[in-house]
């Protein structure tokens, strides 16, 4: 029931990534992966020696991405050579300008690789574009370059490594196998949370393995599936009705809306916490990505709750650099502007994201010169939530919407200019409703998981085990449902 095509989805149709025609894609809601990767994988870990263990792990990481493409393996492998390189060049250059031309060649080459296989088509398309406007009629044809998925991730990640060394603030690495291991590991290869290779390098040397941390990473994992399958895949339906068929009523818009602001939390948390929890099971600790972000208090609350792995990384490596907020207002808000628009660009190369990032970076220098009216100062905390999550779910209109002109028309529906409407039927079930609720209860009240006070006990297995049965059967018994970030 898996082994129908899935595609990569993007806003627009383009740069598709087609899953391997003769089998499924192996993800982490399959059954190839849950029934035989993984208990292969885990098994022949623990009885392997230390050393080799790393070796084991970048070999089943990159059979891992290999079920999705062959060929993509290369470029992956390519990106590890290039930032590994980079890396030990700079920490054996003696002099400032041959660190620096190093971290150049790093850097050029990382996004050299990610710019031709995420924007090419999308600059060509722009040009065509504004040929068209200008009447030019100097028309490029497409490449049709192919989308591998998680490039963003990977290269992001890959590409700390030399940046931190030329820093200073990290150590190259002992072995080439354990860098690969970095780069490839397939808990958080393909959509994250993005993990520096100083935060992980200390693992790679040595981690430690316990049955608690075992079974702790068990937990995150049964609970990120049963958030993906059990809640953002049922509020899929009603998400698609408002997006995906023209105008719709004002009820239907923001009900729409909500099950998307929904849809994609529950999706991508729940993706960040099962790659936690199979990192626990082979020793490893990654950063937390996400915070109850819904339950923010500002848009910039908001940035350090949702995604904070991708956060950190633009605040480090690209905000702070630019002068962050110690130049200035005008210094601030120029920073703010570069971070968000670059930012956006990295989730997908469509206008749609770009005006994403440009709508937070104008949020949030709002919300800038808002904080210094005094008179703001007592405004509820409760209000200050329900106003940010208004902002929040605004803006999933441009994440989500395939062009400009879908998200004009939802923009649209929300404001009533299509009328009231009637519900559509993914709307009207009682599974929806149900579920919708749940959601709410968990995204606004429900203790987040990294929150626990981790002791497992015998009562644990009593809600653990069914909830994975129940996510298990729902595997087995629905078509196959790509997590949403693996777009990026």
């Amino acid at each position: 029931m898996h082994n129908v095509p899935v595609r990569c989805h993007s806003p627009g149709g383009e740069g598709l990534l087609p899953a391997n025609p003769r089998r499924g894609a192996m993800l982490f809601n399959s059954t190839e992966f849950l029934l035989c990767f993984l208990p292969l994988v885990v098994a022949v870990y623990y009885v392997l020696p230390w050393r080799a263990r790393a070796a084991w792990l970048a070999l089943a990481s990159y059979f891992f991405y290999g079920w999705w493409r062959v060929d993509c393996v290369g470029l992956m492998l390519a990106l590890t050579a290039i930032n590994y390189a980079g890396g030990l060049g700079i920490a054996r250059a003696k002099g400032g300008g041959a660190k620096r031309a190093w971290l150049v060649f790093a850097i050029v080459g990382s996004l050299g690789v990610l710019g031709y296989f995420k924007y090419v088509d999308f600059l060509i398309r722009t040009w065509n574009g504004l040929a068209v406007a200008l009447g030019t009629g100097d028309r490029i044809e497409p490449l049709g370059v192919l989308l591998p998925i998680g490039i963003s991730f990977y290269t992001f990640q890959s590409m700390s490594y030399p940046i931190d060394i030329y820093r200073g603030v990290s150590r190259p690495a002992r072995r080439l196998v354990d860098f690969a291991c970095y780069v490839s590991l397939f808990p958080q290869l393909i959509a994250g949370p993005i993990v520096r290779y100083r935060e992980i390098a200390d693992q790679l040397a040595e981690r430690t393995h316990t049955a608690d941390k075992f079974a702790r990473g068990l937990v995150f994992f049964v609970v990120g599936l049963a958030k993906k399958v059990l809640l953002a895949d049922a509020l899929a339906a009603a998400a698609g009705a408002a997006f995906d068929h023209g105008a719709v009523g004002l009820p239907a818009a923001w009900l729409g809306l909500l099950a998307y602001g929904f849809q994609i939390y529950f999706d991508f948390s729940g993706y960040s916490d099962m790659a936690v929890g199979l990192g626990l099971m082979f020793g490893f600790e990654f950063p937390q990505n996400f915070d109850s972000p819904y339950r923010a208090v500002g848009v910039r609350d908001f940035w350090r709750r949702w995604h904070m792995s991708l956060s950190r990384w633009l605040r480090d490596y690209l905000y702070i650099p630019l002068g962050g907020s110690r130049q200035g207002t005008v210094r601030l808000c120029a920073s703010v502007l570069i971070t968000f628009f670059l930012g956006g660009l990295w989730h997908g190369a469509h206008w749609t994201f770009v005006l994403w990032g440009i709508y937070y970076a104008a949020l949030i220098g709002a919300e800038h010169a808002v904080g210094r009216v005094r008179a703001l100062n007592g405004v509820p905390v409760g209000a200050k939530r329900a106003a940010t999550f208004v902002l929040v779910l605004l803006g999933w209109v441009l994440f989500r919407s395939a062009t400009v002109a879908d998200a004009g028309v939802l923009y649209g529906g929300l404001f009533g200019a299509q009328g009231w409407g009637a519900l559509p039927a993914a709307m009207r079930s009682v599974e929806f409703a149900a579920v919708f609720v749940l959601c709410a209860a968990i995204a606004w009240c429900g203790r987040n998981l990294w929150a626990w006070q981790w002791r497992i006990t015998a009562r644990t297995a009593l809600w653990v085990l069914p909830l994975f049965a129940a996510g298990l059967y729902k595997v087995l018994t629905t078509d196959y449902s790509p997590f949403l970030y693996f777009q990026f």
